[in-house]
């Protein structure tokens, strides 16, 4: 491997600190305890009420006993588990059947509300039960304004990552029994269905939950009232901040992130780095000496004006539509040779409104190698041969000859290759790739993935038919050389700066632009939201032009959010050869 060195200042747990909030965290079960019975105390004197409910709310995903523990310990008549009124795990499968599908990898975007979770003869009788009771009632389980309207909302939340990780432990699916299902199972039922119920749950009903639970460490349960919350949510969505990011090995992982970052000593490589997926990353929240943790999605659902822009969130709804991750094939091997769907393919079959675009940034290099990314396929191929060839591959019966009928780019360092849907591509060993896209990440069409196993000692997914009705053929050698390399335009130049157009692509709507600076420098949000990372440079700082805002430091390799309501904001460099790249919707 090559030589490269280290300036060992990423941040792998940056704070977004919160201000005047700090008497409104309870950071141990003993406190929220304690707080809660008050809260039903105030209630008490205030309202002169038969029944009082109390109710936690839990994402799918929270660990359901390590909460009853806590309503448990209230003060109250009764504890009641509304989940007990959940549909038959069998019925639940037969009637998601269309959204699960039979894929190992892919399903259907859900649109159903969460009382398709629950039996309605049980709900409503569950209901009406309730209704009858007096004193105080505590309620656990997910969706629990169904059931009653909460005298006092708690909300137990959980990022992403986090699910994803206890599903590899063993976790089930929402009220499932299949916590030896494969991961991708769980998965795909959590990112297809689980997922997309709840956070349409949750997103009408932010304005009254009276505290949120971080569920995200069973053993460090920590609560916030509703009111630092979402005064939190508003602050992110204000000025630049950065999330949590998180790092994984694959069976093609490299070695660049655990050189350079010193993350991940104890792993056999690292593939990913998860720096800039708002949808998986989590934000941490300080108020005062306690930090809470919490999914950025809930940035976007609640604050997606100020976050996105109005032209952004009126094109994608509360969705943030730009992910940034790293890409580690240094000391690695090829990633699977793929293509994305096209968005009418995307939509038809998945239910997804917008596809994946994207681009790969070269970071870095291993410059005792020829490093190479594989992009569209060669002029005049023979398209029959090449799927027949795909599919006897797929089916274990030759090596499929990819340098035969895919280009093979020499790549270096800040190279940026641009990949409209469509496009065959992967990334070579021996780079490190800052993979730019649009948001739905999981559409990856394997054509050929080198015939490896996974980590788990079982052959990828492939997905040749989907591939092979997605690949443009007209994305040839001409094509890619006039069109998606190479593109880099110099828009703006003067003494001590130098503005970039990377990427833009006519069929993508992510504008990609770098900025190489040795002085402070005004950038335009211009009503988008803007993700960006640090390609070049020791630190770099992001200021506000107006003193609305803190200042941002921001490392080498580290990736960050601006949202669109920051407006103006300065660069300051505070190293040489300072390069950022922002990515925006154009």
């Amino acid at each position: 491997m090559g030589k490269f060195s280290s300036y060992n200042n990423y941040d792998f747990a940056p704070v977004t600190k919160i201000d005047g909030y700090d008497s409104h965290v309870f950071s141990n079960t003993e406190e929220m305890i304690t707080e809660l019975n008050s809260a039903v105390l105030r209630k008490k004197e205030h309202e002169n009420k038969n029944l009082l409910v109390v109710s936690f709310d839990l994402y799918p995903g929270v660990n359901k006993a390590a909460i009853m523990k806590i309503a448990r310990k209230l003060r109250a008549e009764e504890v009641i588990d509304i989940e007990d009124a959940a549909k038959p795990e069998n019925k639940r499968f037969e009637e998601f059947k269309d959204f699960i599908t039979d894929d190992r990898v892919f399903g259907v975007i859900c649109h159903k509300r969460p009382e398709a979770f629950y039996d309605d003869g049980k709900r409503l009788l569950l209901s009406d039960e309730i209704k009858k009771k007096s004193g105080v009632i505590v309620l656990v389980g997910f969706a629990t304004e169904l059931f009653a309207k909460a005298d006092i909302h708690v909300y137990c939340d959980i990022s992403r990552w986090e699910i994803q990780l206890r599903y590899r432990n063993g976790m089930a699916n929402w009220n499932c029994t299949n916590n030896s299902a494969p991961f991708l199972t769980k998965y795909k039922i959590g990112y297809f269905i689980e997922w997309r119920i709840a956070d349409r749950y949750k997103k009408s009903h932010f304005d009254d939950m009276d505290y949120l639970i971080d569920s995200n460490r069973d053993e460090n349960l920590k609560m916030v009232t509703g009111e630092a919350f979402r005064a939190g949510l508003k602050v992110v969505s204000t000025r630049p901040f950065r999330m949590e990011p998180y790092f994984d090995p694959g069976v093609w992982g490299g070695k660049w992130m655990q050189n350079m970052l010193g993350v991940g000593q104890n792993e056999k490589n690292l593939a990913w780095c998860f720096d800039g997926v708002p949808e998986e990353n989590a934000i941490n929240l300080g108020y005062g000496d306690n930090v809470l943790q919490f999914p950025t999605t809930d940035v976007t659902l609640y604050c997606p004006r100020q976050l996105l822009g109005e032209r952004v969130h009126g094109r994608y709804g509360a969705e943030f539509p730009i992910r940034f991750d790293f890409l580690d094939t240094i000391d690695g091997e090829n990633l699977s040779l793929q293509v994305h769907p096209l968005t009418e393919y995307i939509q038809d079959q998945f239910g997804m409104h917008y596809t994946q675009d994207e681009s790969y940034y070269i970071l870095d290099v291993d410059d005792e190698k020829q490093n190479y990314v594989y992009l569209g396929v060669k002029t005049d191929v023979d398209k029959a041969q090449v799927a027949r060839d795909l599919k006897a591959a797929e089916k274990g019966e030759l090596s499929f000859p990819a340098e035969k009928y895919v280009n093979k780019i020499p790549v270096k360092k800040h190279d940026h290759l641009l990949i409209p849907a469509g496009t065959v591509h992967c990334s070579g060993e021996g780079c490190m790739v800052l993979e730019i896209s649009s948001t739905p990440y999981i559409f990856t069409f394997k054509l050929w993935d080198w015939g490896r196993v996974g980590l788990d000692g079982v052959p990828r997914p492939i997905h040749v038919d989907h591939g092979l009705k997605n690949i443009q053929w007209d994305r040839d050698t001409e094509y890619v050389y006039e069109e998606l390399i190479h593109q880099e335009k110099t828009v703006d130049e003067g003494q001590g700066y130098k503005v970039e157009r990377t990427g833009l692509h006519s069929r993508e709507p992510i504008e990609v632009m770098r900025y190489s600076i040795d002085h402070p420098f005004d950038i335009e949000c211009n009503d988008s939201v803007i993700q960006g990372n640090l390609v070049n440079g020791r630190e770099a700082v992001i200021e506000s032009c107006d003193g609305s805002f803190p200042s941002l430091t921001i490392h080498y390799a580290e990736s960050f959010i601006i949202p669109a309501s920051t407006g103006k904001f300065r660069l300051v460099p505070k190293d040489k050869d300072v390069m950022v790249l922002l990515a925006s919707i154009s």
